[in-house]
């Protein structure tokens, strides 16, 4: 545990966050899909989200900056020295759960890349240090970034991202030693060098279908206003822009291990699972990674059987559909991050802030931080920090049944239009009424 009683390794306000009928909730969240579900049915008969024509280009001041090379040098710059001030921490710093390394690890690096995608668009894509890594040496060799030795296989689609992904939740939720300053280098030590490796035999590529983080940050960012189409930067609603989510295989696997991990994070703080563990002669270690594989698989099982359970006759087409509904669950699984990890993230990501400027715990200040003072407002407003979780979850479903629905008036039959998407919204219910209980029994 952190000073302040946080545990770095992983966070969430439970029910003590929560001073609201718990049935209640869960009724008016479930309600609100039936009501939009219905509503879309009516008034909504025709696709309205196309990518080669929404939005609109952003104005040319704006496109001038964010085209510019001084910009990118600048944000890669910026990612590229906090890589290397937060490496020192790690590498040189204290075994203490006050490394700031911990902090940035699991509050900047994990949960904070949702509001920066959702506010700046992909932003790790532009501050990864991989990123700059590779393309310095690609610079030195008189090669080219975009291109590695071979074609990256298109099969593999999104699979490793989703692998690499659960590889963070794992550590994170489940290794008893994920505060312990070894463990945590050697993972990003092996990110790293997996990221450097990939890059140089597939390019560029590797890193918008393979890195955990930027598979991430730019699914996120599809929820954002900042859009692009032939290279041009467009200002678009949020729901036109992740509608424009390429789809490539494994996605619907990115999805399900990013909702199953928040919903396990919640469940196995859990009175019941607590007490299970406990009075279990079964190793709670195995316990939970039975219990987070479990929640991961469900997700992505529930959603293949929502999307799969319709009129489609193509039975390859059929297959496909997990992974061209798959954007919809983004809004989703915002909409938990939020729930789950808001006061986390702020009052955490304060504590990290003020650590940083000690990065040796040698009583340093190097950045002018390390006097400030944690403001916990957010815990102390618990019936507006609970109204905030709740309106996150259900205007994640919302958004999530609005972007499936269009989604479905595209690609589906006429005669299964509206049919076809009832297994989804169950699919949607069910994790609605899941997805609070936790947030509720946490």
């Amino acid at each position: 545990m952190s000073p302040d009683g946080y545990n770095l390794a992983h966070g969430i306000g439970g029910a003590k966050d929560l001073p609201i009928s718990p049935e209640l909730a869960i009724a008016g969240a479930t309600a609100a899909l039936v009501i939009s579900f219905t509503v879309l049915a009516l008034a909504w008969r025709t696709p309205r989200y196309d990518a080669t024509t929404s939005g609109r280009p952003a104005p040319a001041w704006l496109a001038s900056i964010v085209d510019s090379t001084w910009w990118r040098v600048l944000w890669r710059a910026a990612g590229f020295a906090l890589f290397l001030y937060v490496g020192a921490a790690a590498v040189f710093g204290k075994d203490l759960v006050i490394n700031p390394f911990f902090g940035v690890f699991y509050v900047w690096w994990w949960v904070g890349l949702v509001p920066l995608s959702l506010f700046l668009g992909p932003v790790w894509k532009a501050i990864s240090p991989v990123r700059t890594i590779n393309l310095a040496f690609a610079k030195v060799s008189g090669s080219d970034p975009e291109r590695g030795i071979f074609a990256y296989p298109e099969r593999l689609g999104h699979w490793p991202a989703a692998i690499g992904l659960f590889a963070f939740v794992w550590l994170e939720l489940v290794y008893p030693y994920s505060t312990e300053l070894g463990p945590v280098r050697l993972w990003v030590a092996g990110y790293v060098a997996v990221m450097l490796v990939g890059g140089a035999l597939f390019g560029n590529v590797f890193y918008e279908r393979a890195d955990p983080f930027e598979v991430y940050s730019t699914l996120v960012s599809r929820m954002s206003p900042w859009g692009r189409r032939d290279g041009v930067l467009l200002i678009r609603s949020p729901l036109a822009n992740l509608d424009a989510t390429p789809v490539h295989p494994g996605l619907f696997g990115v999805v399900a291990v990013l909702f199953g991990s928040t919903a396990f994070d919640s469940f196995k703080d859990s009175t019941r699972w607590v007490k299970f563990v406990q009075g279990s002669t079964t190793s709670s270690y195995l316990l939970n990674n039975i219990a987070l594989v479990a929640f991961c698989v469900g997700v992505g099982l529930i959603f293949a059987a929502g999307t799969m359970l319709t009129g489609l006759g193509d039975d390859l087409r059929r297959r496909e559909l997990p992974d061209l509904f798959a954007h919809s669950v983004v809004p989703i699984v915002v909409g938990y991050v939020v729930a789950h990890y808001l006061s986390y993230l702020v009052e955490v990501g304060q504590l990290t802030l003020i650590q940083l400027s000690d990065p040796f715990s040698d009583g340093s200040n190097y950045l002018g931080t390390a006097n400030l003072d944690v403001n916990y407002w957010l815990s102390y407003h618990p019936t507006l920090l609970a109204n905030v979780k709740v309106l996150a979850v259900i205007a994640g479903h919302v958004l999530g049944v609005i972007a499936a629905h269009d989604r479905a008036i595209r690609i589906l039959p006429p005669r299964h239009q509206l049919t076809g998407q009832l297994p989804l919204l169950v699919a949607m219910i069910a994790f609605t009424v899941g997805g609070l209980y936790l947030l509720f029994a946490g």
